[in-house]
C-alpha cells in the first residue's frame, strides 16, 4: 500500500481533529484584516478569530457560496477582494472551467502552489503511483486549472511526467508507446476517447505497461459502469479523485478501492450539511459538501458550499488511513437536479444507466420542459457491429427499470455526437 505521508494519513481521529483546529486558527489569523472579503464576512456575522476555540466552533463561521466568490473577484483589481496579499506575492493564476457560469479567477502564492502539489501527492500516491512511474498527462495547459497541479504533485513524489499538451489524440497514443507510460491523469470521457483513437492508430491500449489511471474533472471514475469500461479498454485500474479550482484537490481513491474517496483531512475540513437547513446530516446520509481549505491563505475558502452531494462514511478503511470517505465519491450536484414527469433526475445517475449498456459508444441526454410534461430524450451512437434496435431497447429498459420513466431513445450516426477532452457536456435542459 503506497502512502504520500503515512504519519499524517494514519493519525488518530483525536490527533487529526486537533491538527485541523490548529490549522483553522492559523488560517483565520492570517486572513482576518489583510483579506477584505473574509474580514467583512466575519465581522458581518459578529465573529472574530478569537471566537473559534475548538473545531466545533466552525459552525459560528458563515458559509461561502460561489456567487459570493464571483462577486468578490469583481470587487477590486486585479485579483479581487478575496486575494489576501499584494499582487507581487502571487505566482500562478488559473480559472474555473466555466461550466456552471462565468469562469472564476483564482490565484496562488508560491507557498499555496506547493500546497496544491502536496494535495496531489496524496492523490497520486493513493493510486499507487511512485517515483518509479512515468505519468502521462494528456491535457492542454490553458487557464483552466485541470491537471496543472497534478504535474506539481508528480514532482513532489518524484515521478517522471510525460506531457501530452499541444498534441492530437493520435500523437498522444504514440507518445504513450514511445515512453512506456505506466500511469495517466485525464477525465473519464477522455480515457475512453483516447482508447478508441489508440486502436484506430494500431496501438493496442492493453499492450501498454499502463497500470493506473487517475480520473478527475467530471463524474465517471466513481460510476461502476464507466469505471469498468475504462479498465477493460486499457487493462489498468481506475482511481477516482475530486477537487475544484477554488478549493483544491480534496479527495482521492486508495488502492484498496473500498467504494469511495478519502477526504484529505490534514488539508481540508469537510462538513456534510442538509442543502436546505445547512444543519449536519448523519454519516450515511446524503448532503452537500461544505469544505474549508487549510493551506491556501492567499485565496482562502472557508465553509465553502461546493454544491457537490456526498455521503460520509466514517468506518475504518482497510488501507489503514484514518481519513473519512465519501461513499461512492461525489454523487452529483445539488443544483443539477431536474424534474421530469414527477421524477427527480440527476445527470450523473442517468449517465450511469446509459453507460451500463456496453454497445453505447457515445450519447447525449436532453430533458425538455415545455407546456406539456417534461420528457427525457437520449441520443445514442451504437458501437460498430452491435444491433441498433437491441441497443436502443436496452437503454430504454435500463432507464425505465431504475427510474420508472420511459425515455425517448434515438440512434444517431456514428461519430455525429461531440467528443470531449475535458469536462463532457452530455446533459442538456431545454425549455
Amino acid at each position: 500500500m503506497s502512502f504520500f505521508d503515512r504519519p499524517s494519513e494514519t493519525l488518530s481521529r483525536e490527533a487529526l481533529l486537533e491538527l485541523q483546529a490548529d490549522k483553522l486558527a492559523a488560517l483565520l489569523e492570517a486572513v482576518f484584516g489583510p483579506n477584505q472579503f473574509y474580514t467583512d464576512k466575519l465581522r458581518g456575522a459578529g465573529v472574530t478569530p478569537g471566537d473559534i476555540r475548538t473545531l466545533e466552533d466552525i459552525k459560528l463561521l458563515p458559509t461561502t457560496t460561489k456567487r459570493e466568490l464571483a462577486d468578490a473577484a469583481e470587487a477590486d483589481s486585479p485579483f479581487g477582494s478575496n486575494a489576501t496579499f499584494t499582487e507581487t506575492e502571487y505566482v500562478r493564476i488559473h480559472q474555473t472551467s466555466g461550466t456552471s457560469g462565468k469562469p472564476l479567477k483564482v490565484v496562488d502564492t508560491d507557498e499555496s502552489w506547493t500546497w496544491w502539489g502536496r494535495c496531489w501527492g496524496y492523490v497520486l500516491s493513493g493510486a499507487g503511483v511512485t517515483a518509479a512511474d512515468r505519468l502521462f498527462v494528456p491535457f492542454s495547459f490553458g487557464p483552466f486549472i485541470g491537471f496543472w497541479a497534478a504535474v506539481e504533485g508528480a514532482r513532489q513524489i518524484g515521478a517522471l511526467v510525460v506531457p501530452g499538451g499541444g498534441s492530437t489524440s493520435a500523437q498522444r497514443a504514440h507518445l504513450m508507446v514511445e515512453h512506456d507510460v505506466t500511469a495517466m491523469c485525464c477525465t473519464p470521457t477522455y480515457a475512453l476517447r483516447l482508447a478508441d483513437v489508440a486502436r484506430a492508430e494500431g496501438v493496442d491500449p492493453e499492450s501498454l505497461p499502463l497500470r493506473a489511471i487517475v480520473t478527475a474533472g467530471e463524474p465517471g471514475g466513481n460510476v461502476p459502469a464507466i469505471k469498468q469500461r475504462i479498465e477493460a479498454a486499457w487493462g489498468a485500474k481506475v482511481f477516482d479523485h475530486a477537487g475544484a479550482s477554488e478549493v483544491g484537490a480534496h479527495s482521492f481513491e486508495c488502492e484498496a478501492q473500498p467504494g469511495g474517496t478519502h477526504a484529505i483531512e490534514t488539508e481540508f475540513i469537510v462538513e456534510v450539511l442538509d442543502v436546505e437547513t445547512q444543519e449536519p446530516v448523519d454519516a450515511g446520509e446524503r448532503g452537500e459538501l461544505v469544505i474549508t481549505s487549510l493551506g491556501r491563505p492567499g485565496f482562502p475558502v472557508i465553509r465553502y458550499r461546493t454544491g457537490d452531494m456526498v455521503q460520509l462514511n466514517t468506518e475504518p478503511c482497510v488501507c489503514g488511513r484514518s481519513f473519512v470517505r465519501f461513499e461512492g465519491g461525489v454523487l452529483g450536484r445539488a443544483d443539477d437536479m431536474v424534474i421530469a414527469r414527477g421524477v427527480n433526475l440527476f445527470p450523473d445517475a442517468i449517465e450511469a444507466l446509459v453507460r451500463q449498456v456496453e454497445a453505447v459508444e457515445e450519447y447525449q441526454i436532453t430533458v425538455s420542459r415545455g407546456v406539456d410534461l417534461a420528457h427525457l430524450a437520449v441520443a445514442i451512437e451504437v458501437a460498430q457491429g452491435a444491433d441498433p434496435d437491441d441497443t436502443s431497447a436496452a437503454v430504454t429498459r435500463s432507464v425505465r427499470n431504475a427510474l420508472g420513466l420511459t425515455p425517448v431513445v434515438s440512434v444517431v450516426p456514428f461519430e455525429s455526437l461531440p467528443r470531449f477532452e475535458l469536462k463532457a457536456r452530455r446533459f442538456h435542459v431545454e425549455g
